[in-house]
């Protein structure tokens, strides 16, 4: 079966913890779907109006997170490291159901959804995939902080750049091919915060569930989680994460190369806003072996047949 196809999980998962923002416990379930379903949110703690779409246009708060509501202002947040392993993956049907308001932060990264989805197998169907190609350039600025995405034909890459007044995180800059480069590195990077930070982002009601066990806390030059950090360029993989996993509220995987300098949850948002407000920025493609757009998707179908 190729790998043009789209795919869900062989099997239902679970997972339990807290969310990082409300401090409650949550349970979550990952179902298989069928194709064209694409994925869902259950909040199977309400009896009604209870199915909300991860959609951009769906997003209502972009506050250290991504929270997504349905037309009766029933909401799901920190949403964004499942669904950018949804997307890095390439599941493109499920069905998550959740007691809670909130995604458990389980350790701050996507490293256990990956792990998860990977054990319990991938159901490839026989329905094409459907992908977003980008036409034209399109660019979001929000004071020095900037986002932009081109047209490319043969890839899916962000490149991403931070900079923190901070000597340890300071400037880091990293660029990824999604559809091709190995992403360990992108789904283990865990969230971050500065320790002079804590106390005003508290005071806000937020990160009540937050700790050393799912966010890395920078306090001048030193990392206090034990064993300091992953991987080299934690902080600004874990952003591209969060980008992944935004992006994928666009419904489908896109074809275009993304530059972000500075930016987050809301850029990102307001990126996919201004892409999809013209139709002349994208086109919306479905990918049959017979008639494939171009050499990443004829280099995939051979990797899929050798």
């Amino acid at each position: 079966m190729s790998i043009l196809n789209q795919k869900t999980l062989s099997k239902k998962i679970s997972f339990q913890g807290i969310g990082i923002h409300t401090g409650k416990k949550v349970n979550i379930e990952i179902k298989p779907a069928s194709p064209n379903t694409g994925i869902i949110f259950k909040r199977v703690d309400l009896n009604k109006n209870n199915l909300i779409v991860p959609n951009y246009l769906n997003v209502t708060d972009t506050t250290l997170c991504t929270t997504i509501a349905n037309e009766y202002n029933i909401k799901v947040s920190t949403i964004e490291h499942l669904m950018g392993a949804f997307y890095g993956i390439g599941i493109d049907n499920a069905i998550v159901e959740t007691n809670s308001q909130e995604m458990p932060i389980l350790d701050g990264s996507a490293r256990l959804f990956v792990k998860e989805i990977k054990k319990a197998g991938i159901k490839h169907s026989d329905q094409p995939i459907k992908i977003i190609k980008i036409n034209r350039f399109v660019e979001v600025s929000d004071g020095d902080k900037q986002i932009s995405i081109d047209k490319s034909n043969v890839t899916s890459d962000i490149e991403f750049e931070i900079k923190y007044n901070n000597r340890l995180i300071n400037t880091q800059k990293n660029k990824v091919n999604i559809l091709e480069d190995n992403l360990d590195d992108i789904f283990n990077s865990r969230t971050f915060c500065l320790f002079e930070d804590i106390e005003a982002i508290k005071k806000v009601g937020l990160a009540k569930g937050g700790s050393l066990d799912n966010a890395v806390v920078v306090k001048d030059n030193e990392i206090l989680n034990e064993g300091g950090l992953r991987n080299s360029k934690e902080f600004v993989n874990h952003k591209i994460l969060d980008c992944i996993g935004d992006l994928f509220t666009s419904g489908y995987r896109i074809i275009g190369s993304i530059n972000c300098h500075k930016g987050g949850h809301f850029l990102t948002n307001e990126l996919l806003k201004r892409v999809f407000n013209d139709n002349a920025n994208f086109s919306l493609i479905e990918i049959k072996e017979r008639n494939l757009p171009h050499t990443l998707i004829n280099r995939s179908l051979l990797k899929s047949i050798a």
